[in-house]
């Protein structure tokens, strides 16, 4: 299995980072670009450096380079995950404003028919923001917004994050241990 993971400059990067964690305790390949904002965030919101964040992928691109394997359809793979996905990133993605790797990435993965979930961190919502994430879902993109489960008892940020990172991998049919699953009463 493939999974193209862009990080865009949202806040909660963490989120990105877990999944590129898992996704390698998984056994998945993954193909990462990282935005120029996001690596600004990740030097604002966590302990990694670039080149650890980068480490943990087994490609890695430039976001400027347009021509990367990801930029094009004839590049298989079984999704993407943009975590966090940025107003901005979101915004380009759903309007099919390619100016960079990440949003092209993400409109190939649209245009293919494969999977491509956004964990959309903003909030509040404007309607503005709504209307781009009804646009996604109608070209076919999941919208997994980080908003926590509470009845895994989560102790730890790291408890939360894991829940959503793994709710985005159930997507992709990933098996993980990332959280506890309700069982029912």
């Amino acid at each position: 299995m493939k999974i193209v993971v862009g990080i865009s400059g949202a806040s909660g990067a963490i989120y990105g980072i877990r999944a590129l964690e898992a996704l390698r305790q998984c056994g998945v390949e993954t193909h990462l670009v990282i935005s120029k904002s996001a690596k600004i965030t990740i030097s604002m919101e966590t302990n990694y450096r670039i080149n650890d964040v980068e480490a943990l992928a087994d490609y890695v691109y430039e976001n400027e380079n347009i021509g990367a394997a990801i930029a094009s359809g004839s590049f298989k793979h079984d999704g993407m995950i943009v975590a966090p996905c940025s107003i901005k990133s979101l915004s380009a993605i759903a309007n099919s404003y390619n100016d960079n790797l990440l949003v092209r990435a993400a409109d190939v993965a649209l245009k293919e028919k494969r999977k491509l979930l956004v964990i959309v961190r903003e909030t509040p919502l404007h309607i503005g923001h709504l209307r781009l994430l009804v646009t996604l879902a109608e070209l076919g993109g999941t919208i997994l917004p980080p908003v926590p489960a509470f009845y895994h008892q989560p102790k730890t940020i790291d408890d939360i994050v894991n829940q959503t990172v793994g709710k985005a991998l159930d997507q992709f049919g990933i098996e993980h241990q990332l959280f506890r699953r309700w069982e029912g009463s």
